[in-house]
């Protein structure tokens, strides 16, 4: 079998030019302060420089390079078994505003590319679910029947294009694929040419209320503004307690060169492990991306067992030449499953954030700049409701709301009690782990150079302790999906504040 790559890079980042920008270092006034490089924040971001508005975008890090940086990039209405989960718990109306939302963001992309004549490998496919087991036919046939109370374009069927077995499928027509990077690096160049400033290495720090709004960075600049758009994954400036209304999963994605024709369409098994199929173009050839293995962060198995069962699972289904690269994404999922885009609460009118976006982020976070921009500049928008994060259905909500946080607080006491073995001496390069030092539970990796990191596991959000990620080479959080690097630094929130180094010397 093809070995994987030792690389963490995805594919979109390698394939494109990404410019880079300086960091913040004066005290600046505009209009509106977004915060986070995605998706989200440079749609928002171009959406109001086109209005006229005065706009400065910042970033933590470099723009794309987060979970947008990571994706698959389907562009599709169709995520997962969801329409007859929404019916049953929000209504036939809320559940047709949900995909019609998706599908104007669809729209929205599609206009924008033709309009500016983007070349990114905008093409559109039929999105299919599909099922081999007994267990989950009766779920793909309830889908089905909420897509025709919907008025959904799609069909029920007993086959798919690809080469695997199935009971039936669903599938939704007209849907897309496209690169990502080459979409929104297309849209950072008007954000630009507008007059719209981006910041790169500029983490948000605080958020001052006042007559006026100033975001405060890391390095005490401001940016003083009339409204402040937070688009940073996970909320950096936490107001809701979104903390406890959403939980983080991380998902693993291989590229794969096969020796076949792929057939086209964009694939989603409705059975766990989850798996997704999809083609992109390298060159003149297709590229299949093959993703799933949705865990929550921080918790399961060792995370390169779960490349390697995607690896497995390419190798039956095509004939592989070579597995060119792999990565990972972090995804967050509201207690409704419908992102929280809106005010940050009812009493932060100015403030506003768009997170929670369950895997689906190039609908989600284009559904977020189109409803964020009218917001900002009062204009009505038939999905703010559904959308707004201060809404709360009992059902399913608090189910939800309790059984994350049971979880949580069970991870937080199992984290406290659990007896580290290991010290650091015992690692071989390139491996990390929880290990004890002075009595205590640390966090070290050995490079291959024999380097070693050693960090305090106990993570600066809320105390839980931290598991090692063999996968990604990274520290996670099972409470609430923070992430940390080898040294120590914020890879993800909602933590803000890095690890205490406790060593990083050679043993």
């Amino acid at each position: 079998m093809n070995s994987l790559p030792t690389s963490l890079e995805p594919y979109w980042r390698t394939s494109v030019s990404i410019p880079s920008f300086s960091k913040l270092t004066d005290d600046i006034n505009v209009d509106v302060a977004i915060i986070g490089g995605g998706i989200s924040g440079i749609t928002t971001a171009y959406l109001l420089v086109n209005e006229g508005l005065k706009v400065a975008l910042i970033e933590a890090d470099r723009l794309v390079n987060g979970t947008t940086g990571h994706t698959t990039a389907k562009i599709t209405a169709q995520h997962d078994l969801i329409y007859d989960e929404l019916i049953n718990h929000l209504g036939v109306e809320k559940a047709k505003l949900y995909y019609e939302a998706c599908m104007d963001a669809l729209q929205f992309i599609k206009s924008t590319v033709k309009e500016k004549g983007i070349d990114c490998d905008f093409v559109e496919q039929e999105a299919y679910i599909y099922t081999n087991s007994s267990s989950s036919l009766n779920k793909l046939i309830n889908e089905w029947k909420a897509y025709e109370k919907l008025g959904i374009d799609g069909a029920f069927i007993e086959t798919i294009p690809l080469s695997i077995p199935v009971k039936a499928a669903v599938m939704m027509k007209n849907q897309a694929q496209f690169h990502p990077l080459k979409y929104l690096l297309k849209l950072v160049d008007v954000i630009v040419q507008n007059g719209g400033k981006i910041y790169e290495q500029t983490p948000a720090a605080d958020i001052e209320q006042g007559e006026t709004l100033t975001v405060v960075t890391r390095d005490k600049k401001r940016i003083t503004c009339e409204h402040v758009v937070i688009c940073s994954h996970f909320p950096f400036y936490d107001g809701g307690f979104y903390f406890s209304r959403m939980y983080a999963e991380r998902s693993y994605v291989l590229a794969v060169q096969i020796a076949e024709e792929y057939p086209g369409g964009m694939y989603l098994s409705a059975d766990n492990p989850k798996r997704s199929i999809r083609y992109a173009t390298m060159g003149d050839e297709k590229l299949i991306l093959i993703g799933g293995e949705n865990h929550k962060t921080g918790q399961g198995v060792p995370t390169i067992q779960h490349y390697e069962a995607l690896q497995s699972f390419a190798s039956q289904l095509f004939t592989v030449s070579a597995f060119p690269y792999r990565w990972s994404a972090q995804d967050l999922t509201t207690l409704d499953k419908v992102p929280y885009i809106g005010n940050m609460t009812a009493n932060t009118p100015n403030i506003y954030v768009a997170t929670g976006y369950r895997k689906w982020g190039m609908t989600n976070g284009t559904v977020a700049g189109l409803l964020l921009k009218d917001l900002i500049i009062g204009r009505d928008n038939r999905y703010r409701d559904l959308y707004t994060p201060s809404r709360f259905y009992a059902d399913p909500s608090i189910k939800h709301f309790i059984t994350q946080n049971l979880d949580v607080a069970k991870h937080l006491v199992e984290g406290k009690v659990e007896v580290a073995i290991r010290t650091p001496e015992d690692l071989a390069n390139g491996e990390g782990a929880v290990v004890v030092v002075n009595g205590r539970r640390a966090g070290a990796y050995k490079d291959e150079n024999g380097t070693l990191s050693i960090v305090d596991t106990t993570c600066t959000h809320m105390g839980c302790e931290l598991e090692w990620n063999s996968g990604d080479r990274t520290w996670d959080c099972p409470c609430h999906g923070s992430r940390f690097s080898v040294h120590g630094d914020v890879i993800e929130g909602p933590a803000q504040q890095p690890l205490i180094k406790i060593n990083d010397d050679k043993p």
